[in-house]
């Protein structure tokens, strides 16, 4: 449960320093940097005309290398038996490496899909947004209240909300984000982007949740809710990408 209280000194003096709570949020993503990796727990909560499902991933990322290992559950079907093989994710700079996904790919084979061609910077497509990707959209941050104090899994963080601006953040990123952050404030139904995030003592994201939208064809316009835990910062994190000839150049079937 999240505290919103301001009654303490310390909440109504961090209120009122707007400014302030807006560098502290931009600087989010340096700081994971700094952290070197962390443990991921990912949700990603999609809602359109009555229809509502949610992908969960989990799994490791190495901030100063840029790469990330995931493995992602598909909703299950209304019987609550799930349809399909867990998939495993490789999170790359301008790539995205999947396994057990498509039909007709063999199972010891992956496909890498280039990020820079999606309009969602893959910030959806992948059912679980890239937590450092996550963390850059934070440099767009132009609006930003402090909440309170609340706790994350044990650690007490601070929690702010926020609105931020794609195109803003795609500037401000890192070179392996920039084309993604820029593709996403193009595609999406629109580039602002509401946000909360939690920071631990350290200035570190243990918990993030992003509202996007984009219009997704016959199904109208598609709100996506895109949280991001982050723990066991420090742990290794031993991501390797897949050899060329691991990597399926064929078809892929529409599941």
């Amino acid at each position: 449960m999240v505290c919103g209280c301001s009654g303490g000194a310390g909440g109504s003096a961090d209120a009122r320093v707007g400014s302030d709570n807006v560098e502290i949020v931009r600087r989010a993503a340096d700081t994971l940097v700094g952290a070197g990796s962390s443990k991921a727990r990912t949700s990603m909560e999609m809602a359109a005309g009555g229809t509502r499902v949610t992908i969960r991933g989990e799994g490791v990322y190495d901030y100063k290398g840029r790469l990330g290992r995931l493995r992602v559950l598909l909703p299950q079907d209304p019987s609550g038996r799930s349809e399909h093989r867990p998939i495993t994710e490789l999170l790359a700079p301008g790539a995205l490496f999947m396994k057990n996904r498509g039909a007709g790919v063999p199972a010891d084979k992956w496909v890498r899909v280039d990020t820079g061609t999606l309009s969602d910077g893959n910030l959806v497509t992948g059912g679980a947004t890239d937590p450092f990707a996550a963390a850059e959209v934070l440099r767009g941050a132009r609006t930003v209240t402090y909440v309170g104090e609340s706790e994350v899994a044990g650690a007490g963080v601070r929690h702010y909300r926020g609105i931020a601006d794609l195109g803003a953040a795609a500037k401000d990123a890192s070179a392996a984000n920039r084309g993604v952050l820029a593709a996403a404030a193009k595609g999406f139904a629109t580039a602002r982007v509401p946000f909360d995030v939690y920071l631990d003592d350290e200035g570190r994201i243990r918990k993030l949740r992003h509202r996007f939208s984009f219009v997704g064809g016959q199904q109208g316009t598609v709100a996506v809710a895109s949280t991001t835990l982050l723990y066991d910062f420090g742990v290794p994190a031993d991501v390797r990408l897949p050899a060329a000839g691991d990597i399926y150049a064929g078809k892929i079937a529409e599941e």
